[in-house]
């Protein structure tokens, strides 16, 4: 069973910076897309954003110009930049093959 195990969570000012990181169990597990979604309290689980094996990237439109995906092979991370207090939520890593697997999730706290 493969895990995704995910990392930098915290708390940050507004306009600050952070970077999420996450990392499969297995790295020779194939993956096709892995990504970030969030959750805020009260409210539904959202794409952030996601990236194929390619490189192809895919933004949710209220992180465009301030978030930045990347991936090396079974490890994505995320760059969040001009963090804004509505970007608090737990932040979950995601990967697909056969099936979805998701990390156990970090918080990320924006507040001054």
């Amino acid at each position: 069973q493969v895990q995704l195990v995910e990392s930098g969570g915290g708390l940050v000012q507004p306009g600050g910076s952070l970077r999420l990181s996450c990392a499969a169990s297995e790295s020779h597990f194939s993956i096709n897309v892995m990504g970030w979604y969030r959750q805020a309290l009260g409210k539904e689980r959202e794409l952030v954003a996601i990236i194929t094996s390619v490189g192809s990237r895919n933004y949710a439109d209220s992180v465009k110009g301030r978030f930045t995906i990347s991936r090396d092979n079974t490890k994505v991370s995320l760059q969040m930049n001009s963090l804004k207090p509505e970007d608090t939520a737990v932040y979950y890593c995601y990967a697909q093959n056969i099936r979805p697997y998701w990390g156990q999730g970090t918080q990320v706290t924006v507040s001054s």
